[in-house]
């Protein structure tokens, strides 16, 4: 008798929405001739952003010498400048020989993941959170614990609520600022009381700053390493976002902490990094005039440019919405909006999402699907011009009009 092929038991606690069954429906749509307005990824490239010419002028001038795998660690020169950028910011442990390069932060997450969790132990993550952090603890045998970053507080957690979490299997911290889905950015106390957290109970802390730089108004991005000094601590960056080259598939990350503490952690990694021979070559050679060139994303997030107006445009839908409330984003790429539970109770984000990708050819992410145990809110990326931000909140709100008379006509029939 033919079986079909078993697959793992840890995949059935693993979910990536994102890219998941409604974007496969979305994919269906458009075989059928509809065109739909995606706002479900933050794919700068898919929305007429572009890499900065330095630096694919940068990895055209270093092809010949791309034709080798590369050190595990990746390209020596592009390690250096990551160090130095990182010392700048007060890291007094960065150091080239800390840091490694990934094929994007999505494989050093993984790796990292894997390096310090063994089968039971848990780590704590935000919710919501990016659901890669959850996916990897889960595929690598961990147990992720929930902590709540509620709109009520700004999407911002409260260090006292993340210590009741802590368990005798805690290992790591998870740490998403500036914040993916939310958009909201930590504030410096809130910061110094988890490593203090961190410090008290021997974790470590993982640090998820691929957004650092994607800022608005008077926001102000904290780096952790710098905060949490002698304690260990890794820290994430990467070309995708802050330098619009998500194809590139370019991420770092850097230990830092005392010695005597990372030691065996150093080690790991690198024996991790080996086993997947090296990140890809080429993509590598953008990442020190990256950092060292200007700025792409200044002028896109400062007033009048567009990320910026596209944040203002979806603030103001939201708030002259009949069903939407929403903390405005203070930084990334995206924003949190939830319906008012009272206007449309019994809400559902999923036969939302599904409703608005049937009925007006809007793709977006149910809020759920970040790891929160509610079903209120939705995300939606910044990313598209702003007229079409504003014209596709009118198209959200027709759908929100259309449950809500639902659900009154139910109620009157009852």
């Amino acid at each position: 008798m033919e079986r079909p092929i078993a697959t793992s038991s840890r995949l059935a606690e693993v979910r990536y929405d994102i890219r998941g069954p409604l974007s496969r429906r979305a994919r269906e749509l458009e075989a059928a001739g509809q065109t739909i307005t995606r706002l479900n990824i933050g794919n700068p490239g898919l929305f007429g952003f572009r890499v900065p010419a330095h630096l694919r002028q940068a990895i055209a001038d270093a092809l010949p010498a791309s034709e080798a795998y590369g050190h595990q660690q990746g390209l020596m020169a592009a390690r250096e400048a990551i160090a130095v950028t990182q010392r700048a910011q007060g890291s007094r442990h960065a150091d080239a020989e800390r840091v490694f390069l990934g094929n994007g932060v999505s494989e050093l997450i993984d790796l990292s993941i894997r390096a310090i969790v063994d089968p039971g132990d848990e780590v704590l993550v935000p919710a919501p959170d990016y659901p890669l952090w959850t996916a990897a603890t889960f595929l690598n045998g961990g147990t992720p614990v929930h902590y709540p970053c509620p709109a009520e507080t700004g999407h911002v957690p409260d260090p006292e609520r993340m210590a009741a979490l802590i368990t005798p299997r805690t290992r790591a911290i998870v740490l998403i600022n500036p914040n993916n889905p939310t958009g909201a950015v930590y504030p410096r106390p809130v910061l110094e009381a988890i490593v203090a957290l961190a410090a008290r109970h021997g974790l470590i802390l993982l640090s998820d700053e691929i957004y650092d730089s994607v800022l608005y108004d008077d926001a102000r991005f904290e780096p952790l390493a710098p905060l949490a000094g002698d304690v260990p601590c890794i820290s994430y960056g990467g070309l995708s976002k802050v330098h619009l080259a998500c194809g590139y598939r370019v991420g770092w990350m850097t230990v830092s902490g005392a010695d005597k503490r990372v030691r065996d952690l150093l080690m790991a990694l690198d024996l991790l990094a080996s086993m997947r021979l090296c990140a890809n070559v080429p993509a590598q050679w953008a990442i020190k005039p990256a950092l060292e060139g200007p700025s792409a994303i200044a002028g896109l997030t400062a007033p009048g440019g567009r990320l910026h107006e596209a944040r203002a445009a979806l603030c103001r839908r939201v708030a002259a919405s009949e069903f939407l409330q929403m903390v405005a984003p203070r930084a990334a790429l995206y924003a949190f909006p939830g319906v008012d539970p009272d206007r449309l109770p019994g809400f559902d984000d999923e036969a939302f999402a599904l409703e608005l990708l049937e009925r007006e050819q809007v793709l977006l992410v149910p809020g759920s699907s970040f790891n929160v145990p509610y079903r209120t809110h939705f995300r939606v990326t910044l990313l598209p011009e702003p007229a079409v931000i504003d014209e596709v909140f009118g198209r959200i709100e027709r759908t929100l009009q259309a449950i809500a008379a639902r659900g009154h006509a139910r109620r009157h029939v009852a």
